[in-house]
């Protein structure tokens, strides 16, 4: 006879915490590409300066939840190696420059990403955080491919597409997502403790950052 079970911890997220107005799956939404930004163009160029401050030369880069466009810096400011997109649209991923290669992929479908173990040395979310439905498990592929010491960097704003943005992102006022993020990334496992920045031009949309380092494998 099996010994029993052991019952599963508490989850630290309330019930309705990952609700969304539309729950649908999310395919149907991103069929038609979107070209469009959720942040202003001051707040654009805070986030790439911040990416340029931080990102080495040469880093290979996930940008996930991408689109037609990541923020970073020009190739002749800042060269990277290999700058990966994984997104929900072709089309819109098709359209960004800055990307080496892209993939189209459903995170709330399916959080598991199709990259080998540490194959990144920074992975960048700008502005999407709030459409994940299974963040703990997506961080935690995050952990997985990204490499000892690479940087996990999650920006935030206050726009989003409403229905598909979870319950938690209308309710909670922005030190509460700044630590709502972090515990994602503590229930993940593999992260040193998040950092919470502030990167808000002045009277322009807000700009939050939260962003760790992977620690090294047990």
């Amino acid at each position: 006879m099996a010994p029993p079970s052991e019952p599963e911890p508490p989850s630290p997220f309330p019930e309705g915490f990952f609700d969304r107005q539309d729950p649908s799956p999310d395919a149907g939404f991103y069929t038609v590409p979107r070209l469009v930004v959720h942040i202003d163009a001051a707040t654009i160029s805070a986030l790439t300066q911040w990416y340029g401050e931080v990102l080495a030369p040469g880093s290979d880069v996930l940008d996930f939840m991408s689109s037609w466009v990541s923020h970073l810096p020009p190739e002749t400011a800042l060269p990277l190696g290999r700058v990966v997109g994984l997104g929900m649209n072709a089309e819109e991923l098709a359209a960004n420059p800055r990307l080496s290669s892209f993939d189209v992929h459903d995170l709330n479908a399916n959080p598991s990403l199709p990259y080998g173990n540490a194959s990144f040395d920074a992975a960048l979310c700008a502005v999407s955080i709030q459409y994940l439905t299974r963040p703990v498990e997506v961080m935690g592929e995050i952990a997985r491919v990204l490499r000892p010491g690479g940087q996990v960097a999650i920006a935030m704003s206050h726009r989003c597409f409403p229905t598909k943005a979870i319950r938690a992102f209308h309710m909670l006022p922005p030190e509460e997502r700044f630590r709502a993020v972090g515990l994602y990334l503590a229930q993940a496992g593999g992260f040193e403790a998040a950092r919470m920045i502030d990167r808000s031009p002045s009277g322009a949309d807000p700009l939050w950052i939260v962003t760790a380092r992977r620690t090294a494998p047990e």
